[in-house]
């Protein structure tokens, strides 16, 4: 970028003009079949100049919600009128994305082998790719995860501590609750940090399911982001969010036995200290236990699967301040989002042996 005139923009072994984009299949390494495996990237380089930022997508394997919100941003944005740059990474871990699993098949962690290098572990030479093609080029990163199999994640953005540019974008964003966490050495998170990327990381949603109310979060949450950098005009359209709540203290809350959950409460609702959330009892419904909430907060993760053991996590909860106020936003949100779902939208159930 030269005296405020936009460049072509280059990745790999394409250039893309000003004003356009281009699809680009970034070589990772090669399979036991002989072939090659790529990191398909969406380059929107746009007519203006403007900040660099990525937007990922399915670290772990079986994360995809932010794929389908990366493939909604695709069809949004125009780098006619975009001001900087945008790469959409759809897909970090394509190998465990293809077999439905969290994991590559060398079972590691991508999230946990960052830098990684050229000639490493597989999942060391995604990481390698991952890193050094996308991330170290960007002003800023937007990274999607999803809880556990079996497992529901409230909308929420993590950042690090103690950087007051995130609270700003973090705030942008506007999920229902931004979370400061810590980062964990290995992480994307923490090696960006290092390098003097800034990151946002959303949680949303289950593995292996799209829900319409993350869906939404993230792709109205990254469009709120690049208005506030400049990237884009501001959207008149996007959902009120108001303002977030903020965290810095969570708390998982145990089975206290094995047998089957009945939950009372879910994520996004507000919780008191000593409230019931669940019952735990028996195959029989013998000897039920109550479990109550340890801390006034909002849940923002609860486990689906009613069949538990004693010790599983069964509610995550944030403290907040006013946690009834951030509730009632919450249930607003929601209701914003569903009402705007257009009619005839649900899908048709089929028999049983149509699906075979």
């Amino acid at each position: 970028m030269t005296g405020g005139r936009q460049e072509a923009f280059a990745l790999g072994d394409h250039e893309v003009a000003p004003g356009t984009q281009a699809d680009i299949g970034l070589p990772i390494t090669t399979m036991a079949t002989g072939f090659s495996s790529q990191l398909a990237v969406r380059v929107l380089h746009g007519a203006k100049p403007g900040p660099t930022i990525f937007v990922s997508g399915a670290i772990h394997g079986d994360e995809i919600m932010g794929t389908a919100i990366i493939q909604r941003l695709a069809n949004i944005l125009s780098p006619e009128v975009l001001s900087g740059t945008v790469m959409l990474v759809p897909v970090a871990n394509i190998f465990g994305f293809l077999s439905h699993t969290r994991y590559l098949p060398d079972r590691r962690d991508l999230n946990r082998s960052f830098p990684g290098t050229a000639t490493g572990s597989l999942a060391g030479q995604v990481a390698h790719v991952l890193f050094s093609e996308i991330v170290s080029r960007a002003d800023l990163g937007i990274d999607f995860h999803t809880a556990a199999v079996h497992r529901y994640n409230l909308p929420q953005i993590r950042i690090a501590a103690g950087n007051k540019r995130l609270v700003e974008l973090a705030m942008a964003f506007g999920a229902p609750v931004i979370i400061e966490s810590p980062l964990r050495d290995g992480s994307l998170r923490a090696l960006a940090q290092d390098q003097g990327v800034d990151m946002l990381l959303m949680e949303a949603g289950e593995a292996l399911r799209f829900d319409r109310f993350s869906i939404e979060a993230g792709v109205s949450g990254t469009l709120r982001v690049m208005a506030h950098m400049g990237m884009i005009e501001e959207d008149d359209g996007l959902t009120e969010v108001g303002v977030p709540a903020r965290s810095n203290k969570t708390q998982w809350v145990r089975s206290p036995r094995g047998g089957v959950t009945h939950r009372m409460r879910k994520s996004g609702d507000a919780v008191k200290q000593g409230e019931l959330l669940a019952a735990v009892a028996g195959l029989f419904g013998e000897d039920p236990l109550e479990i109550v909430s340890p801390t006034d907060g909002i849940i923002i993760g609860h486990a689906t699967l009613p069949v538990v053991h004693q010790g599983d996590a069964l509610f995550h909860i944030a403290r907040v301040d006013h946690p009834e106020r951030v509730g009632a936003r919450i249930e607003s949100l929601a209701e914003a989002i569903f009402a705007s779902e257009p009619e005839g939208f649900a899908e048709t159930l089929l028999d049983e042996d149509e699906v075979l």
